[in-house]
């Protein structure tokens, strides 16, 4: 189905989301027609952040707002679908949008799997009635779908598209990308160069393949890094966990600023903690590169000014390989917790492969690891 098609039953002139490959013909519609424009298209921290901004312009409105978002950013939205959306609470009408990861009998990454499984399940628990868009679904398929979802919404409930993989085409073609110049994966090398056989907890996406990868090239083992495949947003917390843990070993962080802005209390908490031996190191390249490019808000915030508030000892943003080198090699002597930006190019290898062992191999590899420390 084309996306202008799938758009214009919608009607809806408000979307609010976070981007995902299974949408990126949406999100490119959306970036062609709008950009970036808080009156029309906004893309949010997370997917719970973006049902509050839809509720709220439903409230100034009183019309019905999209919310899109990946399968996995459900566990986000059922706080406030249950307890603000909810007919029984604000009767909040929202049309969700949702690219269906792991779909089961489609092949997809491990952290995809059991959210694909039970994608469609979490939105009957929720009271959400769904309808699932494929390929062979016709315009007069999602007409009849959407004069049905319109008196559902009319009740004050919510409704979701599920959409599998390709449903949605034609889409205009957009450009991503930004001034830096430092390439992510060679910041990671030289990450790893300076970290030696410290522990690396790394984020979610083209990161932790980059990583797998370097180590590979490099002939190392698998054993020092754990590659949080899922669950964005919450590396630097597995990370604070593992250096409160193990105070005798370095521990380094290698986020990305989309995971960042997700949960971002997370930064507080670790202000507040302050482990001395741990390295938080934000590569940032304003975007969410690994689902297709699009912009996130972390090139108009001061990401060091917000680790210092939150309690880092210790913040720097480093935008040249020089600079870098200088502070991983500070950081790794340094006995209190540092912080440091990277800013980074959009782009990858379009060679880049996928970690080879599976995900409990990868935990019970870097728990033998640090077992041994």
């Amino acid at each position: 189905m084309k996306v202008e098609s799938f758009v214009k039953a919608l009607g809806a002139d408000f979307y609010t989301g976070v981007p995902d490959s299974q949408l990126k013909a949406l999100c490119n519609y959306l970036m062609d027609t709008y950009g970036i424009d808080p009156k029309h298209h906004v893309i949010a921290a997370n997917e719970g952040n973006c049902a509050a901004l839809a509720a709220g312009y439903h409230l100034a409105t009183g019309k019905v707002p999209v919310v899109y978002m990946q399968n996995s950013g459900e566990g986000n939205i059922i706080n406030p679908v249950a307890s603000l959306l909810n007919d029984k609470v604000y009767a909040i009408p929202v049309i969700f949008v949702i690219g269906w990861r792991g779909e089961p009998g489609i092949h997809d990454e491990p952290q995809h799997i059991y959210q694909g499984e039970v994608t469609v399940k979490l939105l009957d628990d929720m009271d959400i009635k769904s309808f699932v868009i494929g390929k062979e679904t016709t315009e007069e398929e999602l007409a009849a779908a959407m004069a049905d979802f319109r008196e559902v919404l009319a009740t004050g409930k919510d409704v979701a598209f599920v959409i599998r993989k390709g449903a949605l085409t034609d889409a205009p073609s957009v450009k991503y990308s930004n001034e830096n110049t430092m390439v992510r994966e060679e910041i990671i090398r030289h990450i790893v160069a300076a970290s030696g056989t410290d522990p690396i907890v790394s984020t979610t996406g083209k990161a932790s393949r980059e990583l797998f990868e370097i180590r590979e090239a490099n002939g190392q083992g698998h054993g020092y890094d754990f590659l949080t495949v899922g669950s964005m947003g919450h590396s630097s917390s597995i990370a604070l966990g593992v250096a409160i843990n193990k105070p005798d070993l370095k521990v380094w962080c290698v986020d990305g600023d989309g995971a960042v802005l997700m949960h971002m209390g997370s930064m507080a908490v670790l202000g507040a903690n302050k482990p001395s031996n741990m390295v938080h190191v934000v590569i940032n390249n304003s975007a969410h590169e690994t689902v297709g490019g699009m912009p996130t808000v972390a090139g108009s915030i001061d990401l060091v000014g917000i680790a210092k508030a939150c309690g880092y000892p210790y913040a720097v943003s480093v935008d040249s390989f020089e600079a870098l080198d200088k502070e991983l090699a500070d950081a790794k002597k340094r006995d209190s917790l540092s912080l440091i930006e990277v800013k980074c190019s959009i782009g990858a290898r379009d060679d880049l492969g996928r970690p080879t062992t599976t995900a409990l191999e990868n935990k019970q590899n870097f728990m033998k690891y640090l077992s041994g420390c």
